[in-house]
C-alpha cells in the first residue's frame, strides 16, 4: 500500500469516471486531476453512497459548495461505488458536486487510504492549483469528517 502523501508533495495525476448532477440531468464523463491545474481542488474520499456518515458528509459539502467555490475550489467526492450508484445518491440527496467512481480503489491506494473491511478510510485532501498537497484529514475508522467551514478556512490560507 502506498503512503499517504505529505504536505507539499505533488499528487500524481489520475483519471476516474464520474458524474455531476445539474438540474435533472446527471452528466457522465471522465475526470482527470490534470484538468484542475490552476485552481484548488478538494478531494473527499468516502466509503459508500447512502450510508449515514457519508450522506451527512456529502450533504454538508454540497450545502457549503457556494462558499467552497467562492474560495476558488472545485470539490470532488470519490468512493468505490459505480456511476449508477453515484447518480442515485446525487439524485436522492440533491448533491451538486461531481461524484467519481474508484471501483478498483486505485486512486485510494495511491493516497494510502485503503483499509480492511471498510475498503477505504474517510479522507479529505486539499490540493493547490499546482497539484501540491496543502492540507489533509485522514480518519482511522471513518466516523468523523471536517465540516465545509474547515475546508473553506484552509482554502483561504492558500490566498494568504
Amino acid at each position: 500500500m502506498a503512503h499517504t502523501p505529505k504536505i507539499g508533495d505533488t499528487v500524481v495525476d489520475f483519471r476516474l469516471p464520474g458524474g455531476h448532477l445539474d438540474g435533472e440531468t446527471f452528466h457522465r464523463r471522465e475526470y482527470t486531476l490534470g484538468e484542475q491545474r490552476g485552481k484548488p481542488l478538494v478531494l473527499a474520499f468516502y466509503p459508500g453512497d447512502d450510508t449515514p456518515v457519508c450522506t451527512a458528509q456529502l450533504c454538508s459539502y454540497s450545502d457549503g459548495l457556494a462558499a467552497l467555490q467562492s474560495a476558488g475550489a472545485t470539490v470532488w467526492g470519490i468512493s468505490p461505488q459505480g456511476i449508477d450508484s453515484h447518480e442515485q445518491f446525487a439524485r436522492n440527496r440533491n448533491l451538486r458536486m461531481p461524484l467519481l467512481s474508484d471501483q478498483g480503489r486505485t486512486v485510494a491506494k495511491s493516497f494510502g487510504i485503503t483499509a480492511p473491511l471498510i475498503g477505504l478510510r474517510r479522507a479529505v485532501f486539499i490540493l493547490t492549483g499546482t497539484g501540491r498537497l496543502h492540507w489533509k484529514h485522514v480518519t482511522a475508522v471513518g466516523a468523523t469528517y471536517p465540516p465545509a467551514t474547515t475546508l473553506t478556512t484552509q482554502l483561504a490560507k492558500l490566498g494568504a
